[in-house]
């Protein structure tokens, strides 16, 4: 079973001017990553526009990926969904396809109880051969995946990981104490890395890392060193980046600061809108500010 690593870059999903999948793009942005600091690469989750993604651009997606960057890096499909049986048929088209793990989302607008929580998740896990990274992300889902909830889930043998994006240390806290030794707790919130790893967590599921995985790779192996101060003044120096990017709803800021670059990025589907003329101006600055774009 591949291990995910450290460093997961969320990516988005390259479109052309007709808004069409850049399969080319992202085979290309793939290749980018994985040779400047991503030890994985989730393709087709929030950040690549999942929603607006149909099954088969997904499918299609999952294998250009695939067919880019071999095992270099571990490429993890978002294949969770609302729908149990749906995530579970996807599951199975990107295990044909070669990826190397799936990214289960927690299922959105239906709110389960916890109990459906536990069988959707399992449901899927036992469809497949593939390690699971369950995603926790209530700000999107409109609900929270409890510590407890995730424990049992930890059971099943090829659920091995979350990204926990609830945005809170005190239920980090409490997964990192119920689950068993292995189950790695990724942070879903760049901001909160450090953080998280003090409290046990493993690494992060990051945007930032489209252009600063190599320092946030420095900031984890210098925290893990016990170089607590070095870390931390990683963490402080990237920190306005890492808020920055957000500053409107993700992925429209990291597609604006990919196209600045001149890496493959394009628009964004409805009823997603590109960046602000204002936003945009924030956006290069911060570039500027870091070194990624000449003042």
């Amino acid at each position: 079973m591949m291990v995910f690593g450290r460093v997961i870059t969320a990516m988005v999903t390259p479109f052309n001017e007709e808004l069409a999948v850049d399969y080319q793009g992202a085979a290309e942005l793939a290749r980018y990553l994985a040779a400047n600091g991503s030890d994985g690469i989730v393709v087709a989750g929030t950040t690549g526009e999942s929603p607006t993604l149909s099954t088969a651009e997904k499918v299609k997606l999952f294998a250009a990926v695939v067919e880019a960057v071999g095992d270099r890096v571990a490429v993890i499909a978002g294949t969770g969904s609302n729908n149990t049986a749906a995530s579970i048929a996807l599951t199975r088209e990107a295990e044909a396809v070669g990826v190397h793990g799936v990214l289960l989302v927690g299922p959105y607008y239906n709110k389960p109880p916890q109990p459906g929580y536990y069988e959707h998740f399992a449901a899927i896990a036992r469809a497949t051969s593939l390690p699971v990274m369950l995603y926790n992300i209530p700000g999107r889902t409109a609900a929270n995946i409890l510590p407890a909830t995730v424990a049992r889930l930890a059971a099943i043998d090829n659920i091995v990981a979350i990204k926990e994006a609830a945005g809170c240390l005190d239920q980090v806290s409490e997964l990192v104490r119920i689950l068993p030794p292995g189950f790695k707790v990724y942070s879903g919130d760049d901001s909160l890395t450090l953080p998280l790893l003090s409290v046990g967590g493993f690494g992060v599921v990051s945007v930032a890392s489209h252009f600063v995985g190599q320092d946030l790779q420095a900031m984890i192996a210098h925290f893990l060193a016990g170089n607590v101060k070095e870390a931390t003044a990683i963490h402080l120096r990237l920190y306005p980046l890492l808020k920055g990017l957000f500053i409107v709803t993700n992925p429209i800021p990291v597609k604006a600061a990919l196209n600045l670059r001149g890496l493959p990025a394009g628009g964004l589907r409805l009823p997603l809108l590109p960046a602000a003329e204002k936003e945009v101006a924030s956006i290069r600055q911060l570039l500027v500010d870091y070194r990624l774009l000449p003042a």
